[in-house]
């Protein structure tokens, strides 16, 4: 494995250490937290339908814009629920990138911004 590889890896690890740290400062049920972790993996169903199609569902779930939204409308809005729901999909989002699964390309799920799986 490259440096810089290993760097990109290390941060998103310590990004998933965050969310789960600030999950665990929200009060919520860590049944919450089992429940859902791996609720984003749902979306490779979409490659059922083919590469094309479960790329793109698999990429709407597992990109950071809307968990950060969400995390900040929850806290904003004091919405403790909103803001678990949030650090959750984010550390997600995280452990993924930490293991070296990224956004998928069209091309198939092997393929990733990240590089090929498995390389």
């Amino acid at each position: 494995m490259k440096p810089l590889d290993l760097t990109i890896r290390l941060e998103w690890a310590i990004v998933a250490v965050a969310a789960v740290v600030f999950y665990g400062s929200t009060g919520m049920s860590w049944w919450l937290f089992g429940l859902l972790i791996l609720a984003p993996d749902l979306s490779m169903f979409g490659y059922l339908a083919g590469p094309r199609v479960g790329a793109l569902a698999y990429n709407a779930l597992h990109i950071l814009i809307v968990p950060v939204l969400l995390l900040l409308a929850g806290h904003l809005s004091g919405n403790a629920t909103a803001t678990a729901v949030a650090l959750i999909w984010i550390a997600h989002i995280a452990i993924d990138r930490a293991l070296g699964y990224g956004l998928k390309l069209p091309t198939g799920f092997q393929d990733t911004h990240l590089g090929r799986i498995g390389r």
